[in-house]
């Protein structure tokens, strides 16, 4: 009965949804309050029913309802009861609820904190909310239902991928979900922009409401760095290949909105205070999105071979594409009719923060665009018959290198410079002092690092040129003789976590890179292997007996300088349902460095495979991406967001010979 109950909750909130785009749209073209009215209602009717059908499927695995072909599918009698939770979104039908739900607790989050905005133009946000929502749903019901039934019921069912049977994944999809269709937000507000008259469109009120959005952008950004870290973190120790970041295309499917998504913040914040870029902000919106979508795409669709695809389902793949081409033709023909030209806003000078801005915007999209083409060419390739071409890390890390050496270069200026004019040698004395430690530091390095001298030396100089560069910037706004009395804001020290942030996680990955050592032998019970200032003794494997696996465990004593230093327990564990066997790596957790081992082939004669790795400072590369996390949730607090909403634009830009007053961000 519950699975019927699902389906009828998902079919009610698709009406809905179609509800909450016809009415407010038309309502607020034809100013007739009682259809803009209707917006706030649905958009909670609509989280109301899809949480209903989210509950119901999610009590069918809890109860192992195996007439449910989807719980059949996913799901054991042998499996956990806290991955039975996990279960509901471990494949495609599961996810794309999921997916539809977090949709639905935005447009209602929306709804309920909106209230300072003029009506057409929140009629119009829902209205484009609801429209999206509409199109994911018709996609849940129509191609992907997740309460089809099974006559006759399964007597026992298959299991969940033994790959998502992890902690790691009872959090990562959510929070990468709600960074994904977070995004939905400053797009809806993209489109309310274009689609509105006086009410939006004048420079007074397109500041008040971009105002308004960007704590909504922060916050969905700051969600999906952290689905980034997560899945990044769940590929290093669950995968048993001992890294961080493949370039998987499923990886870039994520990274992308995220690079935008930083662009975004940037652009958002100078169309707001200067009252330019409005057309990159618009732009950068409709991108934004649009790859998240390109994202599900990629994903879902079957182009892909991943060990994070969901789906191979070509007639899903066309539903999805179809959709992706309604929702950016539709969005990037209503920018090319009514985006405002970038001519407005306040002059800039070339030496000015702006200046800055733009060059962080075009070195972000062109990263963007490189990720992109090193992701789809193959595909296109493929099929237009060109050939099977592999596009691996060798490009991805040499011209993403390439561009993001520029932008960490430049980060420190921009909190320094002044809006609209500055001169160039008044922010390098500041820095100067900082740049020659932060070469210094990696002269040092250079000479002292064991090996890979090159990265650590760029990673050492780098993260202390953005980190000291950023305390330059705090100190300048604390000290009492700045003129700023002495405060930051919540924007402010937000900018700062996330340049910290970017710092700490240079270390991490450069350091990483250059200075890992790993081997790979055939090992005794008894025999030492040495690697770097460790050696490593396999003292036996034995079976041990799991929930719903049985594991080949191994002992691993870690000594150093001969004296016993730590014991680890790689598994190879072979699952129950469906005799998948996966590879459980051990790892001995540091501050500055992780030995990883990981349990191979037996090769006979009691002959063992085994991988042990030194991975060092592994760990700050997830510090640093939870350090921006932490900033973009920081700066959605800033109170300034709030009061522009009851009390409109606020003050116009002040003349670049003014000095700045203390509530204005350094972006």
């Amino acid at each position: 009965m519950l699975p019927e109950l699902g389906q009828v909750a998902l079919i009610l909130a698709l009406l809905v949804a179609a509800l909450q785009a016809a009415l407010p749209l038309a309502g607020a073209h034809r100013g007739v309050p009682a259809w803009i009215a209707v917006a706030r209602p649905a958009a909670h009717a609509q989280l109301l029913l899809v949480g209903l059908a989210f509950l119901a499927l999610t009590a069918a695995f809890v109860g192992q309802d195996f007439s449910v072909g989807y719980v059949a599918q996913n799901s054991n009698s042998l499996l956990p009861v806290g991955y039975r939770f996990t279960a509901v979104w471990g494949s495609h039908e599961g996810s794309l609820l999921l997916w539809a739900l977090v949709l639905a607790l935005w447009t209602s989050a929306v709804a309920a904190f909106s209230r300072g905005l003029p009506a057409p133009v929140m009629a119009r946000v829902l209205g484009v909310m609801g429209l999206v929502a509409v199109g994911f749903l018709a996609f849940l019901i129509f191609t992907s239902n997740p309460f089809e039934r099974l006559l006759p019921a399964a007597a026992e069912g298959h299991d969940l991928n033994p790959l998502l049977q992890d902690p790691g994944m009872i959090i990562h999809p959510p929070m990468l979900y709600f960074g994904y269709v977070g995004f939905v937000v400053p797009f809806a507000f993209a489109i309310a922009a274009m689609l509105g008259g006086p009410e939006v469109r004048g420079e007074g009120e397109w500041r008040r409401w971009l105002r308004w959005t960007r704590p909504w952008t922060n916050i969905a950004w700051a969600f999906l760095t952290l689905g980034i870290a997560l899945g990044s973190w769940w590929a290093y120790y669950e995968l048993g290949w001992g890294g961080w970041w493949f370039w998987d295309p499923v990886e870039n499917a994520s990274f992308m909105p995220w690079l935008v998504g930083a662009a975004l913040i940037h652009s958002q914040a100078v169309t707001e205070k200067r009252g330019a870029f409005r057309g990159w902000t618009l732009l950068l919106a409709i991108a934004t999105f649009s790859l998240s979508l390109l994202g599900t795409f990629l994903v879902r669709s079957g182009v892909l071979t991943s060990v994070h695809a969901f789906a191979a389902d070509p007639a899903r793949g066309m539903f999805i594409l179809v959709f992706l081409g309604i929702v950016v033709g539709g969005s990037l023909v209503l920018y090319a009719l009514r985006a405002p030209a970038d001519g407005d806003g306040k002059p800039f000078a070339p030496a000015s923060r702006e200046t800055l801005l733009l060059l962080n915007n075009l070195l972000l999209s062109t990263a963007c665009a490189m990720v992109l083409l090193g992701t789809l060419y193959p595909l296109l390739a493929d099929a237009l018959e060109l050939g099977k071409i592999s596009v691996g890390p060798p490009y991805f890390s040499l011209l993403f290198i390439l561009l993001m050496a520029p932008l960490v270069a430049l980060v420190p200026f921009g909190p320094l410079a002044r809006w609209q004019r500055d001169q160039p040698s008044r922010v390098m004395a500041m820095l100067l002092p900082w740049l020659v430690l932060a070469l210094a530091g990696g002269v040092i390095a250079f000479f002292l690092a064991p090996q890979g001298p090159w990265k650590v030396a760029a990673g050492i100089a780098g993260a202390l040129w953005v980190g000291l560069g950023t305390l330059r910037f705090v100190w300048s706004r604390l000290r009492p003789a700045s003129g700023t009395r002495g405060r930051l804001t919540p924007e402010m020290w937000g900018m700062t976590l996330g340049h910290l942030g970017l710092a700490v996680f240079l270390v991490g990955a450069l350091l990483v890179e250059g200075m890992q050592v790993q081997r790979e032998v055939a090992v005794r019970p008894g025999e030492l292997v040495d690697l770097g200032a460790y050696e490593f003794r396999l003292v036996g494997v034995g079976q041990y007996p799991g929930p719903n696996y049985v594991a080949d465990r191994g002992t691993v004593e870690v000594l150093r300088d001969g004296v016993p230093y730590t014991v680890l327990h790689p598994e190879k564990r072979a699952y129950a349902a469906g005799g998948q066997v996966m590879t459980e790596a051990a790892i001995e957790r540091g501050v500055t460095r992780d030995l990883f081992v990981a349990l191979g082939e037996p090769l006979g004669d009691d002959a063992w495979a085994l991988r042990m790795q030194i991975k060092p400072f592994v760990r700050w590369i997830w510090a640093g991406a939870l350090l921006m996390m932490l900033g973009g949730f920081v700066t959605a607090t800033d109170r300034r967001f709030r009061v522009a909403r009851a009390r409109g634009t606020g003050a116009p830009p002040r003349p670049a010979s003014a000095p700045e007053p203390a509530t204005e961000s350094a972006t």
